[in-house]
């Protein structure tokens, strides 16, 4: 689908707004309009398209197959407006805008905070939007992707999804977490075959370090039964030290505490914190300046394009 017709762009913003919150009423709410004049609006985008873009029911609002379509070409055009209008504030005095950020529920392994403030120090007028994604890394390239963020620093194992471009910033060995009472504890390292059959606690599928030891158990063909599992890392930490079973964490991920025991496991599987930018789509002007920091920072010096 192309974009070509006499669209304007209030119009693609009013549908993005009820896609994303499947409500025409809470799409008006969040635009600030009263809901009749989103009604209106998706009614002129409908006729001038020439197809429905979304079915409708008392309770519900889903997107039709053209809708579907739609999403993501209007996204990609809001973008590349919001990045024209950024392109111009920067020539007129400094950048400004918003910037979208998917963040991992712990990512004590790059210090993210520091370049932030930097970031946000030297461009004052533009405005760093932060989110956190309850299906981890998976759902945030998925964002990604379908543009609702600008980048993402995720944690999938390798085989990102088509359409990504990915950077990898920095990486650590995960160790195997166990009550310090435990026999493992008194190991300098445990062989994964050791671990056939074991109760585990994990994060959910989606996270980055659940797909990296899921993989290793399937190709080395080891077994382990998740009994729990949790989103955030404190809880897991608990679970261990209570012994509802083992689980793979990292030194970063738990910040220095002393609760478990951490112990090597051979072969071992791996944090990779990498960012993540949309192949396909040109970042507006402040997203593009908040890359070029955090690659400079936890990569090195980028050759000119």
């Amino acid at each position: 689908m192309n974009l070509e017709h006499d669209v304007e762009l209030r119009h693609l913003e009013h549908f993005v707004a009820v896609a994303e919150e499947r409500s025409f009423t809470r799409a008006a709410a969040r635009m600030h309009l009263v809901q009749s004049a989103v009604s209106v609006s998706i009614r002129s985008l409908e006729r001038e398209l020439g197809g429905r873009l979304f079915d409708r029911t008392t309770h519900h609002v889903e997107l039709t197959d053209a809708g579907r379509a739609l999403l993501v070409e209007a996204r990609n055009a809001l973008a590349a407006v919001d990045a024209a209008r950024d392109a111009v504030a920067a020539a007129h005095g400094g950048l400004r805008g918003t910037v979208r950020v998917g963040i991992m529920h712990s990512m004590t392994l790059i210090d993210l905070a520091a370049v932030l403030t930097r970031y946000h120090q030297e461009r004052p007028h533009v405005q760093i939007v932060p989110s956190a994604a309850q299906g981890g890394s998976t759902e945030l390239a998925g964002q990604v992707i379908d543009g609702r963020l600008d980048l993402a620093f995720a944690a999938l194992p390798s085989d990102y999804p088509p359409g990504l471009t990915v950077h990898p910033l920095a990486s650590e060995p995960m160790l195997l977490a166990c009550p310090d009472d435990h026999p493992f504890a008194r190991r300098r390292v445990v062989p994964l075959t050791e671990l056939d059959g074991e109760r585990f606690v994990d994060f959910p599928s989606g996270w980055g370090t659940r797909l990296s030891v899921d993989r290793l158990f399937l190709e080395t063909g080891v077994r382990r039964l998740v009994t729990v599992e949790v989103a955030d890392v404190p809880t897991v930490v608990e679970l261990v030290r209570a012994g509802f079973g083992f689980a793979f964490l990292s030194d970063s991920l738990i910040s220095g505490s002393h609760a478990v025991a951490l112990r090597p496991v051979q072969p071992e599987p791996a944090l990779v914190i990498s960012l993540i930018t949309a192949a396909n789509r040109r970042p507006s002007a402040a997203a593009q300046a908040l890359i070029e920091l955090v690659l400079a920072t936890f990569v090195g010096p980028q050759p000119d394009a």
